[in-house]
């Protein structure tokens, strides 16, 4: 939150509730990523449920932000960092919202497994759902901190990600080419995959609003100059 102090104690309690309430959304969504992976691959009907469970509690939260940030604007009219702050917050639940809901669909999707499959595919979406946990927990920090570098740090981290969908996709279409009974089964990891990949693309969304929110200028438009920093450390 803002480091500076105003002179009504109740908006800096406002803003720490805003903070507060951001941190528990993302503790959520971070459980529903790991639960959904496990709910899908060890056929956890009750772990489902569970993610199911959470994503009503995370829509909850995302109602509550978006019911404080509304007062702070229309009653504090903030200005400067302290609106920037605001808006984040709710760009943030927002994605948030979203990564849980690809979390729910990725359990629901995962109930159609009929066919077992490789244990190579098995184990290629566990380490793309490790890497987004990973990211979503860094960003999650830099949010707290308003650390722009792991900010960047993670928003860089994407391309990962999409290599390693990529090659997942790549390698479910082969297991599909080679016997159609298997259509169904990678047909269904395509679409889990599809959600983990989703996921990395929302945390890489609150990585730029949180490069935003501190530095006031958009991230993408920072890259040249997060290129040249890169090559004089090289």
């Amino acid at each position: 939150m803002p480091e500076s102090k105003h002179i009504v104690r109740a908006y800096d309690e406002e803003l720490q509730t805003l903070n507060e309430l951001i941190g528990r959304m993302g503790g959520l969504a971070e459980s529903q990523i790991d639960d959904a992976i496990r709910a899908v691959f060890e056929h956890d009907t009750v772990l489902a449920k569970q993610v199911a469970r959470s994503d009503t509690k995370v829509d909850e939260l995302e109602a509550e932000i978006n019911t404080l940030a509304l007062k702070l604007l229309a009653l504090r009219q903030p200005m400067a960092i302290d609106l920037r702050y605001i808006l984040s917050a709710l760009r943030i639940a927002s994605d948030l919202e979203r990564i849980a809901d690809h979390a729910e669909n990725m359990c629901r999707r995962g109930a159609a497994l009929e066919v077992a499959p490789k244990a190579s595919a098995v184990a290629g979406i566990q380490r793309l759902g490790k890497l987004v946990l990973a990211m979503l927990k860094d960003v999650l920090d830099a949010s707290l901190a308003g650390d722009t570098d792991k900010a960047v740090e993670v928003w860089l981290r994407d391309e990962e990600v999409d290599d390693l969908y990529g090659s997942l996709f790549r390698e479910y279409l082969t297991y599909m080419m080679e016997n159609p009974r298997n259509i169904g089964s990678y047909t269904t990891l395509l679409f889990v995959a599809k959600n983990v990949e989703r996921i990395g693309d929302h945390v890489t969304n609150i990585a730029e609003t949180i490069y935003f929110r501190v530095k006031a200028k958009p991230l993408k438009d920072s890259l040249p100059d997060l290129d040249e920093t890169t090559s004089e450390s090289d």
